[in-house]
């Protein structure tokens, strides 16, 4: 992005003339991008799916306002530094009209942008991908198993599971990727859904949560939760004091 600083301006009035324009409005694909974006969106930081509290909620903080914090800043680290500026790569590269897409573009465009024979962008990418796939996997296999455990302590219950994970991750491998996409945006749908639903009940605490945490910030404390400061949920709250 650097190398080609000067095209900045031109790669903005691109990205706004094929998001507002009076053609891309009239043909309705607005609607489309921005539905593409909210999936896309979701699959790259998953904000609201619910997935990440299993993460966060292994977090050890004085307050859980602390890390509620932290969740906010990955989505806008995620979504608006590091998917913006692959956008950008890929725009300063003008080979996004190749019918490419995904992340072999990506690859080429970062093999374009240095120039000569270079594949450095593409050993890059297939690298950091390999990492992202496979703590991905991890991941998500470890909030899976912590929530049938949590449902119902079984090891057969589990073992199934581990057995669907595998076969899950081999097909999600061999079969084509708009099924892969598709699969994925509908198994999120879902889950936010199901979120949604904890949100609103959870939501009250929440707020009474951040309330609590800005008047300590506000008599210049560091913010200790107890659970006595909501006794409704205190039974439900014992790893905290």
């Amino acid at each position: 992005i650097a190398m080609n600083i000067g095209r900045f301006p031109e790669i903005m009035m691109l990205i706004v003339s094929n998001a507002f324009g009076a053609d891309e409005i009239l043909g309705g694909s607005v609607g489309a991008a921005m539905v593409m974006g909210i999936k896309r969106g979701l699959f790259s930081n998953e904000a609201g799916e619910g997935s990440t509290p299993n993460a966060a909620a292994t977090a050890s903080v004085s307050h859980p306002v602390k890390q509620g914090l932290i969740q906010t800043l990955g989505v806008y680290t995620d979504t608006l530094l590091v998917c913006t500026a692959t956008a950008f790569i890929i725009l300063c590269s003008g080979i996004y009209t190749g019918g490419h897409d995904g992340i072999v573009l990506t690859q080429q465009a970062i093999d374009a942008g240095l120039g000569g024979d270079h594949r450095f962008g593409s050993i890059f990418v297939s690298v950091a991908i390999f990492f992202f796939a496979f703590t991905s996997i991890i991941a998500n296999y470890y909030y899976g198993e912590t929530n049938i455990r949590f449902i119902r302590n079984s090891d057969l219950a589990v073992r199934i599971y581990r057995l669907l994970v595998a076969a899950i991750v081999y097909a999600g491998a061999v079969v084509s990727l708009d099924l892969v996409w598709g699969f994925a945006d509908i198994t999120m749908a879902l889950m936010t859904l199901c979120n949604l639903a904890a949100i609103i009940m959870l939501g009250k605490y929440a707020i009474r949560l951040l309330k609590d945490y800005q008047d300590q910030k506000r008599e210049g404390k560091d913010p200790v939760y107890k659970s006595s400061t909501i006794p409704e949920i205190a039974s439900e709250t014992e790893c905290w004091e």
